[in-house]
C-alpha cells in the first residue's frame, strides 16, 4: 500500500512510519522541521529512520515554505522536496515539505498517488496556542484544507488525520466518548482540531473518499517532543529546577504509551474504515493522577523533584479520560503498555539522550 505520512519528523509520526515501512508498505514522509522545538530532535529521528540528513546538505532547494511561519533551520540545512531515501527501509522516502505549500503538495500527490494519507503534520500545544494563534491556523486549518483539497484530487482512498482529546474541552463527564459534545473548546488548538473533524466530515459526503479522526489522549515515550511533561520535568529534576505542577497538582491524564498509539494508528491505516467519516478515541483507557506520573519519573531516573503548586492554567482542563470501546470494537485496539513500565521505557531513553546531546555531533 502506498501511504503518506505527514508530520514524519514528529513524534508519532516518525514511530508510525517505521512501522508502516517494516510492515511492507511504500512510505513517504514529509515534514517542515520547523523550530517549535529543538529540531536537533527531529533530525535525529530522521537519521534512526536511515535517511541520510548529513549528506543532504547543499542540495538544491526545490519546493521553498511558503507562509510567515517558517523559521530558519540550520541543523543541518536540508533541502525543501528533494528526495531522500532510507537505508534501513528500501520503501521509505523522506522529503523536507510543508503542508502549507499548496504546489508541493499537488506535486508530490500528482508523482506518488498515495492510496492512504495520514496527517501528523499539526502546531502542536496548547498553551503556545495562546502566544502565537496564527501558526495554528496556517497549519491546522490552511495546511489540513492543502490535504483535503489533494486528497480530492488524486483518488485518495483514505485520510486517516491526528484530532485531539481536547476537543472536548471542560466536559466533566468521564470517561470522554465520540458522542459527547464537543462545542466548547477552551483553547484555539482545540478549535482547529473540532474544525479539521468538521472539514472532513465536509468533504468525505461531498466527495465520496473516506476519512478517519483519532482523537489523541496524552501520548508520552522514547523519542517524544521536548515541550510535553516528561522532558520537561526530567530535565528539570535531573538539573535540580522545580517543576511546574498546575492546579496544584489536581490532575489526571490519559497517558498512552507510543507503541499503543502506533499500533491502534497502523490498524486504521491499514484497514478500510466502517464508516465515511468516523472519529475514536485512542488512549490508553483509565486516567492516572499527575502525582503518581511524577512518583514514577522520580523513580525511574534516580531523583527527587523540587515541586512548584501552580494554578490552572488557562485552556487546560483538570482530567482527560478516554473511552476506546468504538476502536476496540471496530479494530481490535487493546493498549498494553501500563504507566509503571512506560515510564521505565522513557526514561531509559531520556537518560541515553542526555549523554549523546553531551557529545552531539555536528
Amino acid at each position: 500500500m502506498k501511504i503518506l505520512v505527514t508530520g514524519f519528523a514528529g513524534f508519532i509520526g516518525n514511530a508510525l512510519g517505521l512501522r508502516l515501512a517494516a510492515a511492507g508498505h511504500e512510505v513517504t514522509g514529509i515534514d517542515n522541521i520547523n523550530s517549535y522545538y529543538d529540531p536537533r530532535l527531529k533530525i535525529e529521528r530522521l537519521r534512526r529512520s536511515g535517511i541520510d540528513v548529513d549528506s543532504a546538505r547543499g542540495l538544491a532547494m526545490a519546493v521553498p515554505a511558503t507562509g510567515s511561519r517558517r523559521e530558519a533551520v540550520s541543523y543541518p540545512d536540508l533541502p525543501w522536496g528533494v528526495p531522500l531515501g532510507s537505508s534501513l527501509w528500501p520503501g521509505l522516502t523522506f522529503l523536507r515539505l510543508d503542508i502549507t505549500s499548496r504546489e508541493g503538495l499537488q506535486m508530490l500527490f500528482a508523482s506518488f498517488r498515495p492510496e492512504v494519507v495520514v496527517n501528523l503534520a499539526a502546531q502542536a500545544g496548547v498553551r503556545y496556542s495562546i502566544e502565537s494563534p496564527h501558526s495554528y491556523i496556517e497549519s491546522n486549518i490552511d495546511g489540513f484544507a492543502n490535504l483535503l483539497e489533494c486528497c480530492r484530487h488524486n483518488a485518495t482512498g483514505h485520510l486517516v488525520y491526528a484530532s485531539s482529546s481536547s476537543v472536548y474541552g471542560a466536559n466533566t463527564k468521564v470517561p470522554f466518548a465520540e458522542s459527547d459534545r464537543v462545542d466548547s473548546p477552551v483553547s484555539l488548538y482545540a478549535a482547529t482540531k473540532k474544525s479539521n473533524e468538521m472539514m472532513a466530515a465536509a468533504y468525505s459526503r461531498l466527495y465520496g473518499f473516506k476519512t478517519t479522526g483519532l482523537r489523541y489522549f496524552t501520548v508520552y515515550g522514547p523519542w517524544g517532543r521536548p515541550d510535553m511533561a516528561p522532558m520537561l520535568f526530567t530535565d528539570a529534576i535531573l538539573e535540580g529546577r522545580p517543576i511546574k505542577v498546575f492546579n496544584h497538582g489536581d490532575m489526571s491524564r490519559d497517558f498512552t504509551y507510543i507503541d499503543d498509539i502506533v499500533e491502534g494508528t497502523a490498524r486504521v491505516a491499514e484497514a478500510s474504515p466502517e464508516g465515511k467519516a468516523p472519529v475514536y478515541n485512542i488512549g490508553c483507557g483509565h486516567p492516572e493522577s499527575l502525582m503518581l506520573f511524577i512518583t514514577e519519573l522520580e523513580r525511574a531516573i534516580g531523583g527527587e523533584a523540587r515541586k512548584e503548586m501552580l494554578p490552572m492554567q488557562p485552556g487546560d482542563v483538570a482530567t482527560t479520560w478516554a473511552d476506546t470501546s468504538l476502536l476496540t470494537h471496530d479494530y481490535g485496539y487493546q493498549p498494553r503498555i501500563g504507566l509503571h513500565e512506560g515510564i521505565a521505557r522513557f526514561a531509559e531513553w531520556r537518560l541515553e539522550w542526555q549523554r549523546y546531546m553531551k557529545n552531539d555531533r555536528k
